[in-house]
């Protein structure tokens, strides 16, 4: 499978043929696990304390003739907190054991609890490149983006020199990504209780940026809104199929191809561990 290379003014300056990531059998449900896999690994632990609702002392003595008991006066073996007292008389309150008016939890959630959920390090390999096959089908990729014209975008190396924002924003431009611009730009309030815990706004997930190291076009396009650069060997099921759905548009560079052909990353037999 070949695709053609352009250049930073969007013009066709020769071919490549994509490495066997490419050709990998679309499997969504195999992402969607993946995807699940790698957020689980970013949930904080929460729980309640151990002690929490048996602070305060609740026993009572079931004996005849013995202080502060409940000996004779027809009530439940319910543990009890005292609330008030005049002499011997106590005011009772079950108020401590679970299923009683004001009582703790019986199942309060642990802080222990295994959260992460682990994947085969085959079936990740293998998720991870059928995200990436699912990049460059058209198809998949115009249901959540505004296509352009020339697709697959594989740009010349030159992108990764780019050191400003105002350049990445008219090589996306030229592109023909003007459309997929104006979508990302939309921001809206969040509906319900996330506006006021830090995520108010929510915004749209736009194209991502693959290249083959670290360099200056990581600075220049990082404040652009729904845009995410991130170098090849990095790649992961929830950077290519955010939300768990595959097509997700990719701008690749051609290092970061050759990276991938010659590396080959995320198959059975890498060169380097990934």
């Amino acid at each position: 499978m070949k695709a053609k290379i352009l250049n930073l003014n969007g013009e066709e300056i020769g071919s490549i043929e994509l490495p066997m990531q490419f050709k990998e059998a679309l499997n969504p449900n195999l992402i969607k696990r993946a995807v699940l896999a790698v957020r689980s690994t970013k949930y904080q632990p929460k729980g309640v304390s151990k002690d929490a609702g048996k602070r305060a002392s609740a026993k009572l003595s079931r004996r005849r003739r013995q202080y502060r008991g409940a000996y004779g006066h027809g009530i439940s073996r319910v543990p009890r907190k005292i609330f008030w007292r005049r002499g011997t008389q106590f005011g009772w309150e079950g108020a401590f054991a679970p299923g009683t008016v004001g009582g703790r939890k019986a199942h309060p959630s642990k802080s222990d609890k295994i959260l992460k959920k682990n994947i085969n390090k085959k079936e990740r390999r293998k998720a991870i490149r059928s995200a990436i096959s699912a990049t460059i089908n058209a198809e998949l990729v115009k249901v959540n983006h505004k296509l352009p014209k020339k697709y697959p975008l594989i740009i010349d190396s030159k992108i990764e020199s780019l050191n400003k924002t105002k350049q990445v924003v008219d090589l996306l431009k030229k592109l023909d990504l003007s459309e997929e611009l104006k979508r990302l730009s939309v921001k809206k309030i969040r509906a319900g209780k996330g506006k006021t815990r830090g995520r108010k706004y929510k915004t749209k997930k736009g194209p991502l940026i693959v290249i083959a190291k670290d360099c200056s076009l990581q600075k220049s396009a990082r404040n652009l809104p729904g845009i995410n650069i991130v170098k090849v060997n990095l790649l992961n099921a929830e950077i290519l199929a955010p939300s768990t759905l595959p097509g997700r548009l990719t701008i690749w560079s051609k290092d970061a191809i050759d990276i991938l052909a010659k590396q080959k990353l995320f198959t059975n037999t890498p060169n380097i561990e990934e």
